[in-house]
């Protein structure tokens, strides 16, 4: 008698899987943040070690502490920042480019900022392998705001903060918004901050979470008595 085995299923059908079960199941349904999950192949960009585990609900280690972060995660971002093909976008923490790479396909343009050399060179790598173009990479610690290129459509902050430092809502364009999540173990939030006139800010607190802090990140003040 033959018996029929299952095959493995194809690494389609496992992305497939992944925007099913951990990413549709997150709220995200937006088509264009969907679309792109398909045509920016996660994989490529996470470091070869953890590679099998590219499509798992898991944040990913990248050393020095830093993670990147979880697929649902990534994707939420996206679909809450409402990003146009006009945004000038901040990303604070390059990692692997993923992030990245999905930025620069829904905005105009990209400056991400990267601490790690070693980091900033892999995303320069991953970026340059899928011909994205619209993105400029710099080194520099950009924990305490990044105000180069100043005014910002769009600021993501791929990692948490203890205390969310006010340069970072001071350098966005009205009609801006800011991606954060804020806080200490065990709860943090992930934070929507919107410049809805020069100086004015509205703070949307969309979910709990937990992911390492940014190197150097602003701490609480600490009173001793």
């Amino acid at each position: 008698m033959n018996i029929e085995l299952n095959p493995e299923p194809t690494i389609e059908q496992t992305r497939l899987n992944m925007i099913a079960q951990q990413i549709r199941t997150w709220y995200v349904l937006d088509d264009e943040v969907l679309g792109l999950l398909y045509q920016i192949h996660r994989e490529e960009f996470v470091p070869s070690a953890y590679r099998h585990a590219a499509f798992v609900d898991m944040e990913i280690p990248l050393g020095h502490g830093q993670v990147m972060l979880a697929p649902k995660m990534e994707a939420r971002i996206l679909q809450e920042l409402h990003i146009k093909k006009t945004d000038k976008i901040l990303e604070i923490g390059t990692g692997t480019g993923y992030m990245t790479a999905l930025l620069g396909q829904l905005g105009a343009h990209v400056y991400s900022v990267e601490i790690m050399p070693e980091f900033k060179n892999m995303a320069e790598v991953n970026l340059k392998a899928h011909n994205i173009t619209n993105t400029t990479l710099e080194l520099g610690d950009a924990a305490h705001g990044w105000s180069k290129h100043e005014p910002y459509d769009v600021i993501v902050l791929t990692a948490s903060t203890p205390v969310l430092p006010d340069n970072f809502k001071n350098s966005l364009n009205t009609g801006g918004r800011l991606f954060a999540i804020v806080g200490e173990d065990p709860v943090m939030d992930a934070e929507l901050i919107t410049c809805v006139a020069p100086g004015e800010f509205s703070v949307a607190k969309m979910f709990e979470t937990s992911t390492p802090a940014l190197i150097n990140a602003a701490q609480a003040s600490r009173f001793t008595f």
